[in-house]
């Protein structure tokens, strides 16, 4: 009986390990000469680690078997003898330094960040990616694209569940690609195993990576630092693009930011009325606030405050909107001046004051926020 469930396990474990990807049995090998390197590399030291485990269990093996006392064998005596005591110095020195040869020149070439193409600022930020091109006038922020019915088990899972995200940052192939790592509030990670690229985004520090992608594709990660309650929901999506495709691309996103930029001050000029403002800022709500403040607005007791019936949102109209626009330091509630725009900034913050019988009857405009963030 044993023995026939112990048959069926192995038999189960082997059928999953022969259906299983490669990548999930091992390391990606990439889509990058650094990611080629790295696996390399591995696959190097772990057949070392194998031939290593070969020769000393084979060793034991024989030693348990052929040289036991039940045969009448006595044991050598070569206590502190020079030739055992050279050889398991100078052997295990030279697997290392063969080991340490590839290794290192792996390792420099990964820092090696000069001579870049193209050069993005990651910032992290709870829980969301925000990417800035440094030679370009463009940057927007990445949120997870998953539908919320998913992640409550109501839809069934797509394929790239919690792999998705509204807005992909896009990199041409064949180019070199820099990447200024940091963070606006806690420590995060941008994780691309296709690129073998991992480096920590540490508020007020700069962390430096780099990658030429050589085919053009879409390649997935994700934050691979706990960074709070939603670390789960951060992914990192990059579109790698031939350069024609990536310069029409960068011409279009430079032509729309223009255009929205040029909207914006035309709304400083108009006054919305209640009806749009409440339906607007309750899809703004929805998407950007209800994650911690609860879809109801009564948050979560103890961790995140609720607004239905708080001072912020039924108090002072100025002070509400600093909040919502530069964040609280120290806390988890973010700033979301860079993240939405004057317009939903304004939808989101009238919605709040006048939400789940808060009732205050203040509608909030573009140009009430806009005094706040400019200071004027």
């Amino acid at each position: 009986m044993a023995r026939g469930v112990l048959t069926a396990m192995l038999a189960t474990l082997l059928s999953a390990g022969a259906m299983a990807q490669p990548s999930q049995l091992n390391l990606r090998k990439g889509v990058t000469d650094i990611s080629s390197q790295v696996y390399d590399l591995h696959m190097t030291i772990f057949y070392i680690c194998v031939v290593i485990g070969i020769l000393v269990f084979g060793a034991m093996f024989i030693a348990l078997i052929f040289h036991r006392k039940s045969r009448g064998v006595k044991p050598a005596n070569f206590h502190e003898s020079v030739k055992v005591e050279v050889a398991w110095t100078v052997v295990p020195f030279l697997i290392l330094i063969a080991i340490a040869i590839p290794a290192a020149n792996t390792l420099i070439a990964m820092e090696d960040t000069s001579k870049a193409d193209v050069t993005v600022l990651v910032t992290g930020s709870q829980w969301k990616w925000h990417y800035k091109y440094m030679e370009n006038d463009v940057e927007f922020y990445s949120v997870l694209a998953t539908q919320p019915e998913q992640i409550r088990n109501k839809f069934n899972k797509g394929e790239n569940y919690l792999l998705e995200v509204d807005k992909p940052l896009v990199i041409p192939t064949d180019k070199k690609v820099r990447f200024l790592v940091t963070s606006d509030d806690v420590i995060h990670s941008w994780w691309v195993p296709d690129f073998a690229v991992k480096k920590d985004a540490n508020p007020g520090f700069i962390n430096e990576a780099w990658t030429r992608v050589n085919e053009p594709g879409i390649y997935r990660g994700q934050c691979a630092e706990l960074c709070g309650k939603d670390h789960g929901f951060m992914p990192v999506v990059v579109v790698a693009k031939a350069p024609a495709e990536y310069d029409a691309w960068i011409a279009e996103q430079e032509t729309i930011q223009r255009k929205a930029k040029e909207e914006e001050q035309k709304l400083l000029a108009m006054n919305m009325d209640m009806t749009e403002l409440m339906e607007l800022g309750s899809k703004v709500y929805q998407s950007s606030c209800a994650a911690c403040h609860m879809p109801n607005g009564e948050g979560l007791p103890g961790v995140f405050p609720g607004l239905k019936g708080s001072a912020i949102a039924i108090g002072d109209m100025t002070k509400h909107i600093d909040v919502v626009v530069h964040g609280v330091s120290g806390t988890a509630m973010q700033s979301f001046g860079k993240q939405l725009s004057l317009k939903e900034l304004a939808a989101v913050i009238t919605y709040e004051r006048n939400a789940w019988g808060n009732n205050t009857g203040d509608t909030v405009q573009a140009k009430d926020v806009n005094a706040v963030l400019t200071g004027k």
